[in-house]
């Protein structure tokens, strides 16, 4: 039987239908388009292991997705590799890159099949001492990056400076030091400090491999990818030139991965919400949703991220506007000063590029349930081509 062809859900007619179907607020995630994302990253970046990061989206939808285009997966929780057992993945397409674990998080992962992981302490490294014959790691570098929206090296990694003592006291151990790992921020503007990473990582994986502390033929460049928010970023290809440029310098023995996240699944995904009512307040319209910063729109606070808005409603007349969100709480504010439309309840607000960063950290604040997800153009096998899941997978 031929396949119908691929819809495009983001379109407003799509939009409407799937919210009388699935009610409001929702989040449309559009399977093609992680594929189409995990293709361009695939061209930009080729001979690089794409690890897609879970937990900008940890939907059994998107897994199946990157797992169709020949990607892998990167967790950091229990949780994340439950996940995955539950969805049949094979454990070796899995590494663990959480630098601090408890003891039952490496557990759950050896008893999963994971045998990757990564530390950037002594402590951390210590336990794995009992573990040799079942784990290696990967030992992650600090480079800082003020100028990415999340600087990620201000919470985990090593100095450059340290990292050979880290690697002497795994040697010391018996742990195999499989590489170095680092992380140049997240949505950074160019890839400048991925350029100076991947350089430092070399010189330092040469010194340590001379030094007889580990194999150190694995390097991985994490993720941090940008993607059009309310203002356009570089296009991908060449955004990842330079980065190329470095990568080409390193051995050929070096086997390169990455945990691309945001990039993923960011443009595959549009939050919706309904106008649930309406007030005029010192002469502006505020107009109250049933999504809100406590729910999807969460990431403007916690990802610092800012979503190009639209209103499924026409009208030539454009007034000074303000979104709000369903909670008792006035910090719970989406947006101010727009210009839309006049408004009536149960009009639809479309969010863009929300698939990162949002549905995962929405909170059930004040019993306003988190939006439902539908996963719409799954392939064939994906069990059906849309699937609706709410709280639970």
């Amino acid at each position: 039987m031929r396949r119908p062809p691929f819809i495009d859900p983001f379109q407003p007619a799509e939009v409407r239908r799937l919210v009388k179907e699935f009610g409001s607020p929702l989040l449309i995630l559009d399977c093609e388009r992680v594929r189409v994302q995990m293709r361009k990253l695939k061209k930009a970046l080729p001979q690089v292991a794409l690890h897609y990061a879970l937990k900008p989206l940890p939907h059994p939808a998107v897994v199946a997705a990157v797992l169709a285009e020949d990607g892998y997966l990167d967790l950091a929780t229990s949780g994340e590799v439950q996940l995955a057992r539950r969805l049949g993945v094979d454990p070796a397409r899995c590494i663990h890159t959480h630098p601090i674990k408890r003891p039952q998080d490496i557990a759950n992962a050896l008893e999963f099949g994971v045998r990757l992981f990564v530390a950037d302490n002594p402590d951390e490294i210590r336990k794995f001492a009992q573990l040799t014959d079942r784990a290696e790691l990967l030992l992650r570098v600090s480079f800082r990056s003020p100028g990415a929206m999340v600087d990620l090296s201000r919470k985990f990694g090593c100095d450059p400076e340290d990292l050979l003592t880290l690697a002497r006291i795994a040697a010391d151990l018996g742990v195999r030091v499989r590489g170095l790992s680092f992380h140049a921020g997240s949505q950074v503007r160019d890839a400048a400090k991925h350029v100076e990473a991947v350089g430092a990582c070399m010189k330092l994986m040469a010194r340590a491999r001379r030094a007889g502390l580990g194999i150190f033929d694995t390097l991985d460049i994490g993720g941090g990818f940008p993607i059009d928010y309310t203002e356009p970023v570089q296009d991908i290809r060449r955004f990842c030139a330079p980065l190329r440029a470095a990568l080409a310098q390193l051995p050929r023995r070096v086997r390169v991965i990455a945990e691309p996240g945001r990039y993923i699944v960011g443009p595959a995904a549009i939050g919706v919400a309904t106008v649930m009512g309406r007030a005029r307040r010192e002469g502006h319209w505020w107009y109250y949703l049933d999504d809100g910063l406590y729910g999807a729109w969460s990431g403007q606070l916690f990802d610092k991220a800012s979503y190009p808005v639209e209103t499924l409603r026409d009208g030539a007349e454009r007034l000074p506007s303000v979104l709000a969100g369903p909670t008792c709480d006035s910090i719970d504010v989406i947006a101010e000063n727009l210009m839309l439309p006049q408004l009536r309840e149960g009009d639809l607000i479309v969010g863009r590029a929300m698939g990162a960063y949002t549905w995962a950290c929405a909170t059930e604040f004040n019993f306003f349930p988190k939006p439902a997800v539908v996963a719409v153009n799954r392939r064939a096998g994906d069990a059906g081509s849309v699937m609706h899941s709410g709280l639970q997978f």
